[in-house]
């Protein structure tokens, strides 16, 4: 007799929400845990081709650190469509300007493209503050 591999379904996962509290933690040990809990790889039934992850709620984004020279060095890109577009936007001003973005990015680029991702993404909530509107969903408090 041959043993089959379990591929997790949809309805089977049992959901959760977590909290990381960014106050003093390093930006990309952040993302990597969140990016992880939001893919679900922390459960038992992970399957990569199925949405088996977490709601992850991050505050106090305005108050993450980073390492060595970054806050001058490191510069996010966009383009605006128009011929000499190009804007560079340095980390330090950006954490200003948007603190929540900097956390978003870091967290959607650790996520895989598509329409999987895409649905994963939905599950991302961050805030500059330590107050946010989700206590309905009892989120668990995850040291990182």
């Amino acid at each position: 007799m041959m043993k089959t591999t379990h591929f997790a379904k949809e309805q089977e996962i049992p959901r959760a929400c977590y909290l990381i509290n960014a106050e003093n933690k390093i930006l990309g040990r952040i993302a990597a845990k969140a990016a992880a809990i939001l893919r679900g790889k922390h459960k038992r039934l992970y399957s990569p081709q199925v949405d088996c992850g977490d709601m992850v709620v991050i505050i106090n984004a305005d108050k993450i650190r980073v390492t060595g020279k970054k806050l001058r060095d490191k510069e996010y890109l966009r383009y605006t469509g128009y011929p000499g577009g190009l804007r560079r936007t340095p980390l330090g001003e950006l954490l200003k300007r948007r603190p929540t973005t900097v956390l978003r990015l870091a967290v959607t680029r650790m996520i895989p493209k598509g329409p999987l991702g895409n649905k994963i993404k939905t599950k991302l909530r961050v805030y500059a503050g330590d107050k946010h509107p989700h206590q309905a969903q009892k989120p668990i408090p995850l040291e990182v």
